[in-house]
């Protein structure tokens, strides 16, 4: 049986190490997309459009990304139809990120899949691993919220502006604080 690449271990949510140069390639890769999109002229919606599409996982119809926008990878990202992404996005999409149809994400949001170990000798090897985002449709993110590794946020919920989402939030609520909780359903 073969070792697996770090890519694969990535992949799996296991640990590894960031600046293996196979990452490190598909790192700078969405690097130079981010920089066209976030540069290119604020009229040009196809163009902006085509490149998304070329970046992420998948783009959905009738969605939208305000740049400017920051991701590891892209590819790991998939934003459903009817989306909508204000300015400031970051998407540490170290494991995947999805975000359902009909999703409003404020400004400044923070995707944060990358997760490190707590002891430190394997820290300071430079070690780290992720946990995927779910988050579902017809969600309302508030501006600078911030979801947290391994959290899903159930369809039809409301996040409030500033919140910390650290544990999975079901259908139907509305959340806030840090961490966030559920103060009523709907």
């Amino acid at each position: 049986m073969t070792e697996k690449t770090m890519r694969e271990r990535m992949l799996a949510g296991e640990l590894y190490i960031a600046d293996d140069p196979v990452l490190a390639e598909e790192s700078q890769r969405a690097q130079r997309l981010t920089h066209q999109i976030n540069t290119m002229d604020p009229n040009d919606h196809d163009g902006r459009r085509d490149l998304l599409v070329e970046l992420l996982g998948a783009f959905g119809e009738g969605s939208e990304i305000r740049p400017p926008l920051q991701c590891d990878y892209g590819c790991q990202t998939t934003i459903g139809a009817r989306s909508f992404v204000n300015w400031g996005v970051i998407f540490l999409d170290v494991a995947t990120v999805t975000i359902g149809d009909d999703v409003q994400i404020g400004p400044n949001v923070q995707f944060l899949t990358a997760t490190h170990p707590l002891e430190p000798d394997p820290r300071r090897d430079k070690w780290e691993a992720a946990e995927p985002i779910v988050i579902g449709d017809n969600v309302w993110l508030g501006g600078g919220v911030i979801v947290c590794p391994g959290v899903t946020i159930g369809a039809d919920t409301v996040v409030g502006a500033g919140s910390v989402v650290t544990r999975d939030l079901p259908s139907g609520v509305v959340a806030v604080g840090s961490p966030a909780k559920v103060i009523r359903e709907l």
